[in-house]
């Protein structure tokens, strides 16, 4: 599949500088560009590559002045990564394969309801009373368990597990293996035991999440825990019971939410984050990766280390933290040295 830089110019409403005609049949990073691909230029720190890069066409920002001439046909846009990023959706979309059908074997529930172009992949499970949106595609070796709804649009991939009366929105992606409504993390006391406490409500996700590999979303003690719209969990998250995440917030691998705490929107944590139970994390919260949270969050605020810290007063504690081998160096010599003055008198 080939496309001049005159085209993709027209696509994304760009401009051409340098040769209108350079054809790309493929997509590279600028680093690794090679004759006949397009990459793309948005971080300042990357320029430098684009002055020695062997890709035919780059992507820059409108605003981008190079120091040196180029070797590249540059297509200039408002924003080169969501440039790419359309792109590579289109591209995407283009070269996947297409699935269609009830693949067998399989099992379908017969009460079970299924939408317009639905794809069932084999040994897939659906249990009884669920509802299966339109174009919906269940990879294979999926579970979809008893009163499962799942919206239009949405992707279940290969060995997902959505237990019994939990909710999926419309145009959501679940990755491999990911487990959506698993018994909350319920036990009580009882002498030198622990009793189990029953689990009875549901998990419930709007529309427009996507969820990572091996991510764990459990199910509500009572009610719901919930995973509002356009929310992005990476691999590994763990989502305890209860617990609601607030629309768009995105989550990087590892990150883990104990119960019922309450997540506010367009949230942005870091890789191996971890907030403890029962705590309210504000709107714009930023945490960076590693941060343990064990007290409310205002909104817009940023935090790290363990515990959390303001990120501000992080960074001075930690080049002081630096220092205290030399610091302690320093106090001895200086106890050393009032000894000797004492010793004197």
């Amino acid at each position: 599949m080939e496309f001049k830089a005159k085209d993709i110019a027209a696509l994304l409403q760009g401009t051409v500088e340098g040769d209108s005609e350079a054809v790309v049949r493929d997509v590279s990073k600028i680093e690794e560009g090679k004759p006949g691909t397009l990459a793309f230029l948005a971080n300042p720190k990357y320029e430098h590559y684009i002055y020695t890069t062997g890709a035919s066409v780059v992507l820059v920002n409108e605003d981008f002045q190079p120091s040196q001439a180029l070797p590249c046909t540059v297509v200039r846009v408002k924003s080169a990564y969501d440039a790419i990023a359309t792109l590579l959706r289109m591209y995407e979309e283009m070269v996947k394969p297409k699935h269609t059908g009830i693949e067998q074997p399989s099992f379908i529930a017969e009460d079970a309801v299924l939408g317009e172009g639905v794809y069932v992949g084999a040994f897939a499970y659906i249990g009884r009373g669920a509802k299966i949106g339109n174009n919906v595609k269940i990879f294979p070796q999926a579970y979809i368990g008893e009163n499962v709804r799942i919206g239009d649009n949405t992707v279940i991939n290969s060995g997902v597990k959505v237990y019994y009366n939990c909710v999926i929105g419309n145009n959501c992606t679940i990755h491999a293996g990911t487990v959506v409504g698993a018994d909350g993390f319920g036990f009580a006391p009882a002498g030198e035991n622990y009793e189990k406490v029953a689990q009875i409500g549901n998990v419930v996700i709007e529309d427009g999440v996507e969820i990572g590999a091996n991510a764990c979303i459990d199910r509500a003690t009572m009610g719901s825990t919930r995973v509002c719209r356009g929310v992005k969990l990476d691999n590994l998250v763990q989502i305890a019971h209860n617990v609601v995440v607030g629309e768009n917030t995105v989550m990087a691998a590892q990150a883990g939410i104990a119960g019922t705490t309450k997540v506010g929107a367009h949230c942005m944590f870091g890789g191996q984050v971890g907030i403890a139970g029962h705590l309210h994390i504000g709107d714009h919260t930023v945490l960076a990766a590693q941060t343990g949270v064990t007290n409310d969050i205002a909104p817009r605020s940023m935090y790290m280390g363990a515990p959390a810290f303001d990120a501000g007063k992080y960074r001075k504690c930690y080049v002081l933290f630096r220092k205290l081998p030399e610091l302690y160096g320093t106090l001895r010599d200086l106890e050393k040295e009032i000894q000797t003055l004492k010793s004197i008198q």
